[in-house]
């Protein structure tokens, strides 16, 4: 997929800027600072993420037309057309997604490129494995003397099978993803209680026990150990080199920690989602995306309202 830059992604990118600098100025002692941040980036890669979503809508769109216009062309080749009139003949048939990518294949066909050629152009542009596999199978067959009509034939049913394996696959998942994902909102929650309930309940009970002078050099030593990792970290604004090393000490300190745990938990469980459902890990990274910004939400949020 190839990310081609306009004028929404660049408003985009600035509002995201924009609340990130009003979150700086205003709120950098406050308890919002972090979730705003994380808002302000959501927004600037929003569009990229959109961008994302809709070309693996159009891929699945393209894949579904594709063997009703190979079935098209095997009528009008068996009907006595010439290909190349065959081509130019099925372009004025709506496929929705895939519809350009015909009309350009019918045009340069009209303007006497050679078949191989537009259809490897086809192929190209339309970006899709499934298509380029099947062109460059039909390409194959024809250069070595088969018929054009029995190769597309098989290319259209090999097509058919691929798609129908896929939905027997994703119906046989379906049940999981959603249990996937039921379970990581419960980890969330986990996540949420622990961090701003019970550990700092905990905190406070070591500290009262402390208090009452009752507690002996290890539990002391322990409830210090425990009362500094829980300890808010302030981001300091101050220089650069400040700034760096007081973000390095909010990723180690609790807060930033339990980020981390459920950006990585969304990542992963995405990419095997992926894995599952469709059989290619790099289409996992819708779900990924979806857990990563549930999680970064989720967590800064509640650091934010719940703060200890």
């Amino acid at each position: 997929m190839e990310f081609r830059w306009d004028a929404r992604h660049i408003t985009a990118i600035i509002i995201g800027l924009a609340v990130i600098a009003i979150d700086v100025i205003y709120f950098r002692q406050t308890k919002w600072l972090i979730p705003l941040i994380v808002v302000g980036l959501t927004i600037g890669w929003s569009q990229f993420w959109i961008d994302y979503f809709t070309f693996r809508k159009e891929q699945k769109e393209i894949e579904t037309q594709f063997p009703e216009f190979v079935r098209n062309l095997v009528g009008s080749v068996k009907s006595g057309m010439p290909i190349s009139k065959a081509i130019i003949y099925v372009s004025k048939i709506d496929y929705g997604a895939l519809t350009p990518y015909v009309v350009k294949l019918a045009n340069q066909v009209e303007w006497s490129i050679p078949i191989h050629k537009a259809l490897n152009n086809f192929a190209k542009e339309t970006k899709n494995e499934i298509i380029t596999r099947a062109i460059s199978t039909v390409i194959e067959a024809e250069t070595s003397g088969g018929n054009i009509e029995d190769v597309l034939t098989e290319v259209t049913n090999s097509v058919l099978a691929i798609k129908k394996i896929k939905q027997k696959r994703k119906a046989a998942i379906h049940g999981q993803v959603v249990q996937s994902y039921i379970i990581f909102i419960v980890f969330l929650a986990v996540m949420v209680v622990i961090q701003n309930l019970l550990i700092p309940y905990v905190v406070g009970m070591a500290t009262q026990d402390l208090g009452v002078g009752g507690m002996s050099d290890p539990a002391m030593e322990s409830s210090s150990q425990l009362t500094a990792v829980t300890q808010k970290v302030e981001i300091s604004f101050n220089s650069l080199l400040d700034f760096v090393g007081t973000m390095a000490d909010w990723f180690v300190s609790l807060r930033g920690v339990f980020l981390m745990l459920s950006l990585i938990q969304g990542l992963f469980a995405g990419l095997v989602l992926g894995k599952l459902s469709e059989g290619d890990m790099s289409s996992g990274m819708k779900h990924s995306l979806i857990m990563m910004t549930i999680g970064f939400f989720v967590i800064s949020l509640a650091q934010g309202a719940l703060a200890y």
